[in-house]
């Protein structure tokens, strides 16, 4: 066995099981180590590590899809469910408007428009898209 056969195959015992994801248990591992990997590499472009976060990144998304999709929802459903998350009742969403306007959009009756919209993301530190 060649030199460089012997080194990979001393490391790819190690780095194995980050290439593949077969349950929850790998899952979970695979989140640790990516929550490592996040923590000492950041953003850094140039880390060592870097080309190995983004490609753990890409295993984790792809098992993520496969076993556990993000369900379809409306925005009247986000914000109800962010409301729930952030014990929230329609008054205290003044920035949306009375309550009563709020009661009418969740209850379906009026549309979330524009303003609404980003008046919700920049409040609950969202991306304006999960309420289209």
């Amino acid at each position: 066995m060649s030199v460089i056969a012997k080194d990979i195959q001393t490391h790819w015992r190690v780095l194995q099981p980050l290439f593949s994801i077969r349950d929850e248990k790998e899952y979970d591992k695979a989140i640790a180590t990516l929550n490592t990997l996040i923590d000492e590499v950041g953003t850094n472009e140039q880390h060592p590590l870097y080309e190995l976060l983004d490609t753990l990144g890409t295993v984790i998304h792809v098992y993520e899809e496969k076993h556990h999709p993000i369900p379809e929802c409306s925005g009247v459903e986000v914000l109800k469910l962010l409301m729930e998350e952030h014990q929230l009742e329609p008054t205290d969403l003044p920035e949306i408007g009375p309550p009563d306007i709020v009661l009418e959009i969740l209850n379906e009756k009026r549309e979330l428009t524009v303003t609404h919209i980003h008046t919700l993301a920049k409040m609950f530190q969202v991306s304006p898209a999960v309420f289209v």
